[in-house]
């Protein structure tokens, strides 16, 4: 496994838009004529999240040899790189890139409500924002419940024809929210969306005692030692 730390500017490292990324506040909810209603405060999450992930820091094996990324660990394995994404304004780590299978898995946890869930609401802003930008979107059922499928404009020389594919996931644990975001080989299906699943199945979130607003992200941190290759 590989460190590296990259600075950005307003949290923007990852490929896709800065407003597509962060949490839109406010947005109005999506209205899909081919999707079933779904109370926005529901919790979404795998039927077997506690057996299979992504783990609360509870439900962990004590003896695997995560690395230690505060608000999440993230299990080591042949051919993952790691990325710290840092707002350059804060200073402060504010997602944690993952490379692997010819994908690309942005992760961040946040604090929630314990009650309630944040993915539908959370998609129905996401997919608002890239409605927004001229982009397309809409919700399959996956491996971790609704997802969200979008071909993201790119800008590229002027030519504004030009998109990405990108694959938004979410769980909502207890009283935390972890969100994925894919690019490259793992936002299809395929061999590599199921080798991305298996690594956002096995990170564990830690969520602490602390008191948080709800979409707060959880505070990520530097390892004590940097993971080695295996």
């Amino acid at each position: 496994m590989i460190l590296r730390k990259k600075k950005t500017e307003a949290s923007s490292e990852t490929e896709l838009d800065d407003d597509v990324i962060d949490e839109a506040e406010g947005a109005d909810e999506a209205d899909e004529a081919d999707e079933i209603e779904i109370d926005s405060s529901e919790k979404s999450a795998p039927a077997d999240r506690e057996e299979n992930g992504p783990f609360d820091e509870t439900e962990a094996n004590p003896i695997r040899p995560y690395i230690d990324l505060g608000g999440v660990k993230i299990l080591p394995r042949e051919g993952l790189n790691l990325r710290l994404e840092v707002e350059e304004s804060s200073k402060r780590i504010v997602a944690v890139g993952l490379d692997y299978a010819d994908s690309t898995l942005q992760v961040q946890p946040f604090a929630a409500p314990r009650g309630r869930g944040l993915w539908h609401e959370t998609r129905d802003q996401i997919r608002d924002q890239i409605d927004k930008q001229g982009g397309t979107t809409h919700d399959v059922d996956g491996p971790f419940g609704r997802e969200l499928m979008a071909s993201v404009p790119v800008a590229a020389q002027g030519d504004s024809s030009k998109t990405r594919d990108a694959r938004f996931i979410g769980v909502d644990g207890p009283r935390w929210f972890l969100r994925g975001v894919v690019a490259g080989a793992g936002a299809r299906e395929g061999e590599a969306a199921d080798k991305i699943d298996d690594l956002f199945r096995s990170i564990v979130v830690v969520r602490g005692g602390q008191a948080m607003p709800p979409r707060d992200l959880i505070p990520l941190k530097m390892p004590e030692q940097p993971g080695q290759a295996t």
